[in-house]
Parts: structure tokens; C-alpha cells; sequence
């Protein structure tokens, strides 16, 4: 029997809905916001559970973002219901309720716990390795992206406001300039006038959107590999980590994906010569995504997906290099350069991205058309 003294997390456990008797609590995954645990229980049905306590120091609005994940799973379960309980389970998130019916538990420390069942039998890759794999999963954030879209967006709370806002974090910059805090601007003068040679450009989407040319959808917004859980033949079954979804434009999840792909190179390579474009990954990928995505866009959002493959890397660079000078004070960081180095690896996928624009604008052409 699991030894439970003074153990936080069986406290936080037994105040959910669980079958059974709780045998142990492990740490589960590589999560680097939320503590996650498998909890597993002596219960005849088999099933385990996935107990985590939100990062509210991110996240400080949890009843908005507990609101947000009730709403898209409720969505998306009513839509898969005729398929059977089994599959629903298999291929959505299930949250477990609290005792006392709620959706999330806050302990005495003031810490927020939620619960869902655990999805066994899944696996899920830090790095797409395979075309086979990059097509799943597009195919899995094009599916969550059509399955949602018919729930009007403004029913879910902006958990992180301006997070994709190009002009945001562009004033962020201009703000860090202004202030040199650290003393580093005049080092990064010819970086910062690659990025504002680039910003009209990086305003595209937003220029749509305030044209009211792109609809408001509700987008996942951390479309990084690793969110899909696949099953034993690298197939789509579910699309996980929901605490970022909210209402947003397709191309900005679109974009955010094919920038963790296609780059051959770790986010912080030091080495900007190994930055270089699998365009097999970003074929595979939109093959995917368009497959299930290409029913319900309007043919404004398929033409603004080029745009958030330039603007997502972009963004980023930007974002690293605000926390750089402004002495590094939001992302952690392994050496005093590390900033930097993210900052000029993101800028050469961006001038990889320019080199090879009519090739990628092909291959999305020729997959909108199918």
C-alpha cells in the first residue's frame, strides 16, 4: 500500500472522484510548467489516473483556464459520442471531477490541482523524427482545430492575453530598448535592425484580423510535437495540454508547429549553420493538417498560414531577445549568452524560411488545391 504520510499529492488525489484504493503516485512526463503524476489505484476497471497541480504563477486565472478545458472537452466529446464511450475516452481528455463536483481542488499552501484519466498505451516524441509522424500531426491539430470549429470562440477566456500579438511584444522591445537595463543594446544593433526591417511584414496576420478577414477560432496555441499522444503505430489518438487554449487564428497554431519541426536544429543552437529546413517535415506536416483543416477554412486562413510559419519563429526571436536585454529575467538560462544564442538560431530559421518561401509556398498551394 502506497505510504502516504505526509504526502501532498495523495492528499491532493483523494479529493478527486477516483476508483479504488491508491497504490503508488509517480512523477510522469517532461512537462516544464505543471507537476505531473500517474496516479494508479487497485480498482478492477484498470484505470489510472494523470494528477497535476497548475503552475499558477503562469497561469494565474484557473478558474478561467479550468472553464476553457471544461468547455472544449464537453465540445468535443458530444461530437465524438455516436462513436461509443470507449473511443471518446481514447481520443479526448476526461477530466475526473472533485469530490464535491468541481473542477479543480486548491490545498491549504494555496496550490490548484486538477485530474484526468490517464491515457495508456500512447506515446509521444519530443523531436519528429519520421514524414509518417509529421503527418500525424497535423492531422491531429487540423482535426482539433475542425472538431472545435463550430463553438464560438468568444465563449472561452483569454488565459494569456496578447500571447501571439505581434505588436505587443514588438512595443515590449521597443520598451526593453528604452530602458537598456542590462546594457546590451548597442551589442545587438545589427539584430534589431534585421527585426525591424521585417515587422511590417510580421503584421500581416494581425492587419487581417483587424479587417475582420479572419475569423476568430479557438486554437490550442502550443502546437509543439509533444502535445499529441500517438498510438503504438504512430497514428493520431489525442491532442493534449489544453491550458493554452483559447480563441486565436489558425495560422498562428500552424505556424507555431512547422517552427518546431522543420528546424533541423535544437531551438538554441549555438552553431546557426546546422539551422537548416527539413522540407520533407513541413511537406508531411501540411499534407496533415490540410487533409482535415482543409473543409472548414475560409480561403483567407489557408492564405495566411505562409505568414504564421514566418511570424511564429519571428515572434520568438523577438521574445528571447526582450528577456535578453532586459537581463534576462523570464526565461531561464543556462550561460549569460543564452538569450541571445535562441535569439539569432530563431532569426536564421526565419532567413531559411526567406531562402526557401517559393518552395514552401508551393507545397501549400498544391495541398489547398487538392
Amino acid at each position: 500500500m502506497f505510504d502516504y504520510k505526509n504526502n501532498i499529492e495523495f492528499v491532493a488525489a483523494n479529493q478527486f472522484r477516483i476508483k479504488g484504493e491508491i497504490l503508488n503516485i509517480d512523477r510522469f512526463g517532461s512537462g516544464h510548467i505543471n507537476d505531473t503524476f500517474c496516479v494508479r489505484t487497485d480498482a478492477s476497471n484498470g484505470k489510472s489516473y494523470l494528477l497535476q497541480r497548475i503552475n499558477h504563477h503562469i497561469f494565474s486565472n484557473v478558474e478561467g483556464l479550468m472553464h476553457n478545458t471544461k468547455i472544449v472537452l464537453d465540445h468535443l466529446k458530444a461530437k465524438l459520442a455516436h462513436l461509443g464511450t470507449e473511443y471518446v475516452e481514447k481520443s479526448t481528455l476526461t477530466l475526473i471531477p472533485t469530490i464535491v463536483d468541481g473542477l479543480y481542488h486548491q490545498d491549504e499552501k494555496g496550490d490548484y490541482w486538477r485530474m484526468f484519466l490517464l491515457l495508456e498505451n500512447t506515446k509521444s516524441y519530443d523531436i519528429v523524427e519520421t514524414p509518417q509522424q509529421a503527418f500525424s500531426g497535423g492531422q491531429a491539430f487540423g482535426q482539433f482545430q475542425k472538431r472545435l470549429s463550430d463553438l464560438d470562440a468568444r465563449n472561452l477566456v483569454e488565459i494569456l492575453p496578447n500571447f501571439h500579438n505581434i505588436d505587443f511584444r514588438m512595443d515590449n522591445l521597443r520598451k526593453a530598448i528604452a530602458d537598456n537595463k542590462a546594457g546590451r543594446v548597442d551589442a545587438v544593433s545589427d539584430i534589431l535592425a534585421y527585426i525591424f526591417e521585417r515587422e511590417e511584414r510580421m503584421r500581416n496576420i494581425l492587419k487581417m484580423a483587424n479587417a475582420g478577414e479572419l475569423p476568430l477560432r479557438i486554437t490550442h496555441n502550443d502546437t509543439k510535437f509533444n502535445n499529441v499522444l500517438l498510438d503504438q503505430d504512430d497514428n493520431v489518438q489525442c491532442v493534449i495540454d489544453l491550458d493554452t487554449v483559447m480563441p486565436g487564428y489558425v495560422a498562428y497554431d500552424f505556424g507555431d508547429a512547422i517552427r518546431t519541426i522543420i528546424n533541423s536544429a535544437a531551438e538554441d543552437e549555438e552553431d546557426v549553420t546546422k539551422v537548416v529546413l527539413n522540407i520533407p517535415l513541413f511537406q508531411a506536416y501540411t499534407e496533415g493538417y490540410l487533409s482535415e483543416a482543409r473543409e472548414f477554412l475560409t480561403d483567407a486562413e489557408m492564405n495566411s498560414l505562409l505568414d504564421g510559419v514566418f511570424l511564429l519563429p519571428f515572434m520568438q526571436a523577438v521574445r528571447f531577445l526582450t528577456d535578453y536585454i532586459d537581463g534576462d529575467t523570464y526565461y531561464k538560462i543556462h550561460y549569460p549568452e543564452h538569450n541571445l544564442v535562441r535569439t539569432k538560431s530563431q532569426l536564421k530559421l526565419v532567413q531559411e524560411l526567406e531562402l526557401h518561401e517559393e518552395e514552401l509556398a508551393a507545397i501549400l498551394t498544391e495541398n489547398i488545391t487538392k
